[in-house]
């Protein structure tokens, strides 16, 4: 029989005495005992004073950890030490849905502020229905530094994608070119995701989710995108109006190809954003030869300032679209909430079907953010 690691006590409790030692060994082992026990609070003070001899505080004191304040530098050693593709496969794993399905969003610092869209996108997972659990498969991919410190505050899936002599950092008016390289930059980015495997539904960051939207997500279809303006026909490739904030793409190698293709689109249409792009090649011959099926979402579930949806009772997502400014956006999203809140405190059926929402109210298009 092996020999346990530590020895057993003996029947007093104590520890048997071995090799028939005396009460000499008694002493010095009592002498050694104290001895420990005086330098090892000395050894802890002292590995806690700083080479200037200024004591280091326990991190949760320090004042930079808490939150809604700076994060230390050692939050960006990560940054540093990894690959951006070694910490993509590292976040994408730590995220993935059983079926390997991951939900995405990108954020920029004018976004992450405390109080801003952030805050609220994330507070609508934890109203809506069967939402609150998809928080655990949800990637924000910080496009600036600052905006992954925030991350790392607020969420536990957090990845920094940086751009070479490009800051993405400060709000990006829609149509600028800040605003166009952020979108293009995002193209290319979920075509590195399916590359790897995963598929993913992408969310912009100034959607609501009230309702778990996968059980609206077609069955066929390889790219499945949300819409401005939907004509209720799901394949109407030419008719329907498709909007890039919302989209699920199944990884496979038409869907890889489509974006390649798409990403590539962006010179033949210089000054177009993405969205833009996506209709004019969304019919091309050769998005028919490769073979992706390409299938838009009702508005009825996946609803936006363009197009609400108006039953209550079946959206998944409304969408700030066809609103400009950041400050307009997060007023009428907040609003949003609100509505959603009045709708779930309605009991029965006949109160609930005469539910609407009071916006667009801040949003419109010919409003420029002050």
């Amino acid at each position: 029989m092996a020999a346990p690691l530590w020895p057993r006590a003996n029947e007093s409790g104590g520890w048997p005495e071995q090799g028939g030692a005396g009460p000499g060994a008694r002493r010095l082992a009592t002498a050694l005992l104290f001895l420990a026990a005086v330098a090892l609070p000395c050894l802890v003070l002292y590995r806690a004073v700083a080479p200037g001899g200024v004591l280091v505080q326990p991190a949760a004191r320090l004042p930079w950890l808490q939150a809604g304040a700076p994060p230390h530098d050692d939050d960006d050693v990560d940054l540093e030490s990894e690959s951006e593709d070694v910490r993509l496969e590292r976040v994408l794993r730590a995220a993935a849905m059983a079926n390997d399905t991951v939900i995405l969003t990108t954020l920029n610092s004018a976004w992450a502020e405390p109080g801003s869209m952030v805050d609220v996108f994330l507070e609508s997972f934890r109203l809506g229905e069967h939402t609150r659990e998809l928080l655990d498969h949800l990637v924000i991919v910080s496009l600036d530094l600052a905006a992954h410190r925030r991350c790392k505050q607020i969420h536990p899936h957090c990845l920094a994608v940086a751009t070479e002599g490009v800051d993405f950092s400060g709000q990006k008016n829609f149509m600028t070119d800040g605003y166009l390289r952020m979108m293009w930059r995002r193209i290319d980015f979920l075509r590195q995701v399916l590359e790897k495997g995963y598929s993913f539904i992408f969310t912009d960051t100034d959607i609501v989710w009230l309702r778990s939207p996968l059980p609206r997500l077609y069955a066929e279809g390889d790219f499945q995108i949300a819409c401005d303006h939907f004509t209720g026909d799901p394949d109407d490739v030419l008719g329907n109006a498709p909007n890039g904030g919302f989209a699920y793409a199944r990884a496979n190698t038409e869907t890889v190809e489509l974006y390649r293709y798409w990403y590539a689109a962006r010179e033949r249409h210089p000054g177009l954003h993405d969205q833009d792009v996506l209709n004019l090649i969304k019919a091309d011959r050769y998005l028919a030869e490769v073979g992706v099926r390409i299938r838009f979402l009702s508005t009825e579930f996946f609803g936006g300032l363009c197009e609400p949806s108006r039953n209550l009772s079946a959206v998944c997502t409304m969408h700030a679209n066809c609103c400009v400014g950041l400050r307009r956006k997060i007023a009428d999203l907040t609003l949003i909430l609100h509505d959603w809140r009045s709708f779930m405190s309605l009991r029965g059926p006949d109160k609930r079907s005469a539910a609407s929402w009071s916006v667009p109210r801040n949003c419109s298009l010919d409003k420029v953010e002050e």
